[in-house]
């Protein structure tokens, strides 16, 4: 459960309100209504029979204990856990349920608390973290105090996260063993950022010893990024690499992932067949990384979440990855935002993406892609991806030209929650065709993103038709060309609700007035402007 409240400054911010699990006190008036439910008249007693007060009191505890466990069980196993309103209802339903069984069948609760001493013993998913607090080494005699708990026996820990803390070759061979050890009980292994600051030969020594300590795992979930491993480092987990045949998710991220490594990464995860997270971020993979890259993807069936951002991949690499992921038929969300995609490769991913019905975020923004490309995507996603939710096109020098195209395919979009097409080169008649799209409709619409599009009057038209709409949160009409008089139009138009209009501290009221045909010296402007603020200098006032 959510709510609101102002902080001291006026901001507003969520306040998130548990409701699980139950205090003692509340369990106990439950155990006394269902003993009451148990022993006096009411219509499921009087057809199959009341207990005693003293039987209906033993049961209403026992049946309380049952169904607190599955519902906090339940609970536990949420990411996050949520805020305890569905565990709450799966306690009720779960009371409700039993006190019938008793009252039908005579109170067979032996058999239900054999059953829940069996959930009870059953191995539950635990999280062993050590990423938590400041970056910092790790070494030898921390290590093992720091890694005892993995050692004890029967010990239920399924998830692991070494994120944080930079591993030398004493502390990793004492992780190794203790790895080896519960390397078969584990399902996600986060491994990010662990060999920080350590010399590069000492950084391979300790991910081989890693590797092969978790060699054999069956793992669903693997991050490995944050480590700078280029090449080498992707061949120093190439036996755990190896080794995985139920990976669903795996993170490569500012791991320095060049030609060479994208291929070594090609070569050593022979086995996605599962695969559902495939993670490159801030990498040089390059269009030849790319190309070893789409050929991942076309082993990828059930591929849905696929990021390639900031590779430095170019056109022939863009068309490589859009043709891939043209197979990639269950793809939920994709983001290849900041590369040098282009217009060509803007055109094949529109075609590639004619086959996505699933999609339901995108990222495209800083691709280069100019009207011409941005067309071609605005014309595939209208007839296709119904239920999608976000939409970014920022940074592609899309014009007016484009805009008609954009406006139907947002007015398609009736699960739009965020589009960003700032810095684009738009303008107020552009900006026009995109407001006439915020109509009915677009219920779901939260956030709208203008900012540096050469804007002057037309920042009021968008305002006014995105206002009214039920839960949208924010409009920004940042770094425009928006008069003083505008400015206060806006102000006006939010007037009930200030904090859905971004802020305007890098507009320019007076940018629309520059002209670069008419000439003029830019060195004597910034001239003009320093006499002029030399001007109101008291040379007399201390620094």
């Amino acid at each position: 459960m959510e709510n609101t409240a102002k902080t001291s400054n006026g901001e507003r911010c969520q306040i998130t309100i548990k409701l699980w699990p139950p205090s003692e006190n509340t369990r106990l008036m439950l155990v006394e209504r269902m003993t009451n439910n148990l022993s006096t008249p009411t219509i499921f007693t009087r057809k199959y029979g009341s207990l005693g007060q003293p039987e209906a009191a033993k049961y209403a505890k026992q049946i309380e204990e049952s169904a607190f466990c599955s519902a906090n069980q339940h609970y536990e196993q949420e990411p996050g856990g949520g805020d305890g309103s569905y565990a709450v209802q799966l306690y009720a339903r779960e009371c409700s349920k039993l006190i019938l069984e008793v009252l039908k069948e005579g109170a067979k609760l032996e058999e239900k608390e054999a059953m829940k001493s069996e959930v009870e013993s059953a191995p539950r998913e635990t999280f062993f973290d050590i990423s938590k607090g400041q970056r910092a080494f790790i070494e030898v005699d921390e290590a093992q105090v720091l890694l005892n708990p993995l050692k004890e026996p029967g010990n239920s820990y399924t998830k692991i996260c070494f994120s944080n803390r930079s591993f030398g070759l004493g502390a990793a061979n004492v992780a190794g063993p203790i790895l080896a050890s519960i390397k078969n009980q584990l399902k996600e292994v986060d491994l990010s950022d662990f060999v920080a600051g350590r010399p590069e030969a000492e950084a391979l020594d300790v991910m081989n010893i890693f590797s092969e300590a978790l060699e054999g795992s069956h793992l669903k979930y693997l991050n490995i990024s944050d480590n700078a491993l280029g090449e080498k480092g992707v061949r120093a987990f190439a036996k755990l690499l190896r080794s995985q045949t139920s990976l669903e998710e795996l993170y490569l991220m500012n791991d320095g992932i060049s030609k060479e490594a994208a291929q070594a990464v090609c070569e050593l995860v022979p086995s996605t067949d599962v695969l559902k997270v495939l993670h490159f971020h801030n990498n040089m993979t390059g269009d030849e990384g790319a190309i070893a890259i789409s050929e991942i993807l076309k082993r990828c069936p059930l591929l849905e979440d696929f990021r390639c951002s900031s590779t430095r991949v170019g056109s022939e690499g863009g068309i490589a990855l859009t043709e891939a992921l043209a197979q990639c038929k269950n793809l939920k969300k994709l983001d290849l935002r900041d590369n040098m995609f282009g217009v060509e490769a803007g055109v094949k991913l529109s075609e590639a993406l004619k086959k996505h019905e699933n999609l339901t975020e995108i990222y495209l923004s800083y691709l280069n892609l100019e009207d011409d490309g941005a067309v071609a995507i605005a014309n595939t996603l209208k007839e296709s991806a119904p239920s999608l939710a976000v939409l970014e096109m920022a940074g592609n020098d899309i014009t007016a030209e484009a805009a008609p195209s954009l406006a139907a395919c947002i007015t398609s979009k009736k699960s739009l929650v965020k589009l960003n097409l700032s810095e684009n080169d738009l303008k107020d008649d552009g900006a026009i065709q995109i407001s006439k799209a915020f109509g009915e409709g677009q219920d779901q619409l939260k956030e709208v993103d203008m900012s540096q599009n050469s804007l002057t009057t037309t920042a009021r038209k968008l305002a006014q038709a995105l206002v009214h709409l039920p839960g949208f949160k924010l409009l920004n009409v940042n770094g425009n060309f928006i008069s003083e008089e505008d400015i206060d139009e806006l102000r006006s138009i939010f007037k009930e609700c200030q904090e859905k209009l971004g802020p305007l501290d890098e507009n320019d009221p007076e940018g629309n007035d520059f002209d670069d045909s008419k000439g003029g010296d830019e060195d004597e402007g910034s001239q003009d402007e320093l006499e002029e603020k030399l001007k109101k200098l008291d040379v007399n006032q201390e620094n």
